[in-house]
Order: structure tokens, then C-alpha cells, then sequence
């Protein structure tokens, strides 16, 4: 089963974070996350197996920076983190919540999502490189792993400049 989290799954994502990533970096990142203004609880999903949260999927607001000429920024999202517990990998858990996050996101009327993530895992969804399509990131990402996805078909047909993610992302290693 696959639901928006709720104010008392809060530790058990955190945990699952900690075991997938193998750290505090993403743990840490959604908790900051969560107090942002621009949070939207519809797009921090978990998935539940036996009563139990074993995967944790958000997607979270990004602007793309205009280039000169542009009159303003574009909304767009991120998906990060994307985390499924070791011993719930391959079996489709990780597929399930991103369909989902981008079916939420779609829903809520976004039209640009970009992720960092493994080349060969993001593309299944639609996903495609980024800097062709004329983004950048702000930080060092190799280009077959800085990907994007139009939810609405011609979105990112004028659209040019770098993504600047949320604070949090700054603010945790």
C-alpha cells in the first residue's frame, strides 16, 4: 500500500533513510524538509508491507533560475530522497512510489520534475538528461545522472536555467 506519510511515521521514515542511504544525510534532509514552507504532504508518500514502512519517496518544490531575457523563474520539483529498506529492494517497491509521486505531482497540476539519480533506473519513468533540454544543476553532477521529466507535454519546451533546489539541500551533507 502506498499513502501520503503521516505525523507518526515521521521516525520510522528516518530510520529507513538512515538503513537505505547509509547515513544521516537523508534522514536529516527530509526532517528539514517537512518545516519548509513549501512542503507538500501530498508528495512525501510511503510505502506500508505487512503493517510496516518499508520505502519513502519525496518530491519536493524547485525553481529553474531564468536565464537573461526570462522574466521569471519556473516552478518545477525534485525527487529526493527516493529510499526503499535493503531487505525490500527488487521488488518493485521503489517503481511503485515513483509512479505514484509522479501521478500525485501531475495530479496537483506540476509540470517539471527533475531528479540525481542512477542512469539506468530513472529513464524506465520517462525520465530523460537534463542539460540537453537546457538545465543545469547547481553543484557538481555528472550529466547521465542530473535527469528530467515533463508531467505536461511541451514544459520544458522554452525553458533554460539552473535549478535551485530548497535551503535544506544546502544545509545537510
Amino acid at each position: 500500500m502506498i499513502r501520503a506519510e503521516e505525523p507518526g511515521d515521521y521516525e520510522a521514515i528516518a530510520e529507513l533513510n538512515r538503513l537505505a542511504f547509509g547515513g544521516e544525510g537523508e534522514a536529516a534532509l527530509v526532517a528539514k524538509l517537512r518545516e519548509w514552507p513549501g512542503f507538500i504532504t501530498e508528495l512525501s508518500l510511503v510505502a506500508v508491507k505487512v503493517g510496516k514502512i518499508v520505502g519513502h519517496l519525496l518530491i519536493s518544490p524547485v525553481e529553474i533560475a531564468p536565464e537573461q531575457g526570462l522574466a521569471r523563474a519556473i516552478p518545477a520539483l525534485s525527487l529526493a530522497p527516493m529510499a526503499v529498506l535493503p531487505e525490500f529492494q527488487n521488488q518493485g517497491i521503489g517503481s511503485a512510489l515513483v509512479r505514484r509521486g509522479l501521478e500525485e505531482a501531475r495530479r496537483l497540476g506540476h509540470g517539471i520534475v527533475v531528479v540525481v539519480g542512477h542512469p539506468h533506473y530513472y529513464p524506465r519513468f520517462g525520465f530523460e538528461p537534463a542539460r540537453p533540454r537546457g538545465l543545469e544543476a547547481p553543484f557538481p553532477v555528472p550529466d547521465e545522472a542530473f535527469l528530467a521529466l515533463e508531467l505536461v507535454p511541451g514544459a520544458l519546451k522554452e525553458v533554460r536555467g539552473m535549478v535551485v533546489y530548497p535551503p535544506a539541500f544546502d544545509e545537510v551533507s
